[in-house]
C-alpha cells in the first residue's frame, strides 16, 4: 500500500512510504466453514475489473469478493459472499505480524508496535508488542467494532462499514508475541473473525497515517487508537484533544509551517496562563511580608495551641487572606500541568510534525541535530531560576536546585523531538518578562512590614 503524500525518511532511502509487513502479503485470510478452513491464497480465483473496483471469483468452493477503493486512497470497502456456508461459518483475518519502519528512528518505531481495538461501551484497548508473551495467547472475546495495528506514525485498520448502523462485527481476538532482538519485540500474531451472515461478510480496510482529523470523520473512535500516557490516559487524552484540534485549526488558518505555529502557539498559551502565574507571585508575595509577624506568633505561643491557632487568624484577615492562601496560591501553579503533560505525547507522536523542517531543524519530529533548541531552553529555564531567587532570601537548597533543574532539564531533553523543545522554549523565553517584573515586586515587598498592632491602632 503506497502512500505517496508522505515519504520514506530511513537513511539511503528515498520515495513515498510503503506500508508492508517485513516479510510476506499484509493480510491473511481463511474461511471457517464447519470442521473446514480455506486460506483464501490457496484459492485459484479468477479477477477481473468492476464498476468501482475488482471482483474475485472462484467456482469451487464457491467465493465472491469485491474490493472497492475509497476516493481518498486510504479506504478499501470489501464485501464477500460463500454460496451455502453452513451457519457459524466465519471469515478469520490475520492482522499484520509487525508493519516495516520508514522513520529515520527504527528502534523508536518499533517500540510504538502495539495492536489496538475497541468494543462499544468500553475504552480502547492497546496491547504494545512488548507486553505479549510467545510461549501464551491473549484472549479478548468481546465483540468488537474496530482492530488494529499501529507503529509510531502508520495504521491498518479493520472496521465495521463506514456509513452503517452495525455495531461491532467482529468477534474477538487472539494475539501471541514473538521473538525479541536486543529487547526490542519486532513481530507477534494476532487475528480477528468476523461472522459470516447468511454467508455474507463485509468490512472496511484502513491503512494509512494516524491523522487525527482523517480517523474523526469515521466516527468510531479510532482517532483513539494512540493510547499514550499509560494510565493516565483518560486525564490527559480529553487536553491532548483540545491541543491538537487548536495546533491544527492554527495551522489551516494561519497557512504558517508547523515550526511558526508552535512558536506561536507557546506564546499564546503562556499570555493565556499570564493571569494564574500572577496570581500565584502575588500570594507568594503576600506570605513574604506575613511570614515574620507569622513566626512570631508560632514562638509566642508554641506551647498554647488554641491561642496561636486564633493569633494566626487575626494575621490571616487583617491582611485579607485565609489559613488556606498558601495552598491556593499553588493552585494556579499545578492547573497548568495537564495540559504541558498533554503537550509532551502530542508533540512526540503527531504525524503532522514528522517530516517538517524549520530553520536549520531538518525535522521537527527528530532531535536537534545541533542541540541548539535544548541548550536555549536549558539557558532559559536557568534565566527563569535565577530571576525567582534574586530578590529572595540567601537559600542554598533552593540556590543548588536553581543551577541542576536546568542541566537536568536540558540533557534529558537532548534527544527529544525539536519540537517538542522548540515549545517549551518559548515558554520559557516568553515567560521571563513576567518572571522580571515579580521579582522587582518580591524585593520592593522584602522591605519590613508593618506590625499587627500598628495596623489595628
Amino acid at each position: 500500500m503506497t502512500l505517496p503524500d508522505y515519504q520514506d525518511l530511513r537513511g539511503g532511502h528515498s520515495g513515498p512510504i510503503v506500508i508492508a509487513q517485513p516479510e510476506g502479503p499484509l493480510l491473511h485470510f481463511r474461511i471457517a466453514l464447519g470442521a473446514d478452513t480455506i486460506a483464501l491464497d490457496t484459492v485459484a480465483f479468477s479477477t477481473k475489473p468492476s464498476a468501482s473496483g475488482l471482483e474475485l471469483t472462484s467456482a469451487s468452493p464457491a467465493i465472491a469478493i469485491q474490493y472497492e477503493p475509497s476516493t481518498d486512497g486510504y479506504v478499501m470497502h470489501i464485501r464477500g459472499s460463500v454460496a451455502n456456508a453452513p451457519s457459524g461459518s466465519s471469515l478469520l483475518i490475520e492482522l499484520p505480524n509487525a508493519l516495516r519502519s520508514s522513520e529515520a528512528d527504527t528502534l523508536d518505531d518499533l517500540r510504538h508496535l502495539a495492536y489496538v481495538y475497541h468494543a462499544p461501551h468500553r475504552d480502547v484497548i492497546s496491547v504494545p508488542f512488548s507486553k505479549l508473551d510467545s510461549t501464551a495467547v491473549r484472549t479478548d472475546t468481546s465483540s468488537l467494532q474496530w482492530a488494529s495495528v499501529r507503529s509510531k506514525y502508520w495504521l491498518v485498520a479493520l472496521m465495521k462499514p463506514i456509513g452503517t448502523d452495525t455495531g461491532a462485527i467482529f468477534h474477538g481476538i487472539a494475539m501471541r508475541g514473538g521473538t525479541r532482538v536486543a529487547k526490542i519485540t519486532r513481530a507477534a500474531s494476532a487475528v480477528t473473525a468476523e461472522p459470516l451472515v447468511n454467508g455474507a461478510f463485509a468490512f472496511d480496510l484502513y491503512v494509512g497515517p494516524q491523522s487525527f482529523a482523517r480517523l474523526l470523520k469515521f466516527g468510531n473512535g479510532l482517532e483513539n487508537v494512540d493510547q499514550y500516557a499509560g494510565l493516565l490516559h483518560p486525564v490527559v487524552q480529553p487536553f491532548a484533544t483540545i491541543m491538537l484540534r487548536v495546533l491544527l485549526w492554527m495551522k489551516s488558518t494561519l497557512s504558517l509551517s508547523y515550526g511558526w505555529v508552535l512558536v506561536i502557539f507557546g506564546i499564546g498559551i503562556r499570555i493565556l496562563l499570564w493571569p494564574l502565574y500572577q496570581k500565584s507571585m502575588h500570594t507568594s508575595i503576600q506570605m513574604q511580608r506575613l511570614q515574620p509577624e507569622l513566626s512570631e506568633v508560632q514562638k509566642k505561643y508554641k506551647n498554647e495551641p488554641e491561642k496561636q491557632r486564633e493569633a494566626l487568624m487575626k494575621i490571616y484577615q487583617a491582611h485579607g487572606m485565609s489559613p488556606l492562601s498558601p495552598m491556593l496560591g499553588c493552585l494556579p501553579m499545578l492547573l497548568p500541568m495537564p495540559l504541558l503533560y498533554a503537550l509532551y505525547f502530542v508533540l512526540q507522536n503527531t504525524i503532522e510534525f514528522r517530516g517538517v523542517p524549520f530553520l536549520w531543524l531538518p525535522d521537527l519530529s527528530l532531535r536537534d541535530p545541533y542541540y541548539i533548541i535544548p541548550l536555549v531552553m536549558g539557558a532559559s529555564m536557568f534565566a527563569l531560576s535565577w530571576m525567582g531567587l534574586r530578590a529572595g532570601p540567601s537559600n542554598p537548597q533552593a540556590k543548588m536546585m536553581s543551577y541542576m533543574m536546568p542541566v537536568l532539564f536540558t540533557v534529558m531533553f537532548l534527544n527529544f523531538a525539536s519540537g517538542l523543545n522548540l515549545y517549551y522554549a518559548v515558554q520559557n523565553i516568553a515567560a521571563l518578562p513576567q518572571q522580571w517584573t515579580l521579582s522587582r515586586a518580591r524585593a520592593k515587598a522584602g522591605l519590613p512590614p508593618p506590625s499587627l498592632s500598628a495596623k489595628q491602632t
